[in-house]
């Protein structure tokens, strides 16, 4: 927008050296905007999907499903999970979750 406004100028108003300039600057300033936005929007991650629920906890509601998130998931652990235990995702393979169950002394380093 700020460029053929820019353009207008050049035409109409400006005498012949300002117009150039006035363009000139329009222009690094759209590539400077355009710039701005591409890097703003890709330091963002991903906000949907599965891949999202990575690093989340969760409670296990029965020997292969977990809650996360407020949805039921069906679960693959290591350990056998029973219901109520504390689970993060570590992993997913499909719309399978890869769960761990937490332990005590993982909760107490994180505080």
């Amino acid at each position: 927008m700020l460029l053929v406004l820019a353009f207008a100028l050049a035409l109409f108003v400006l005498p012949s050296p300002w117009g150039i300039v006035a363009v000139a600057l329009a222009a690094v300033v759209e590539i400077a905007e355009t710039g701005f936005w591409i890097w703003l929007s890709r330091r963002r991650r991903v906000q949907v999907g599965p891949e999202t629920l990575i690093g989340m906890r969760g409670k296990a509601t029965g020997e292969a499903l977990v809650r996360v998130d407020g949805e039921l998931w069906q679960a693959r652990s290591s350990a056998t999970l029973a219901p109520g235990d504390i689970v993060r995702v570590v992993g997913r393979d499909g719309l399978v979750l890869e769960v761990e169950r937490e332990t005590v002394e993982s909760e107490a380093s994180r505080t």
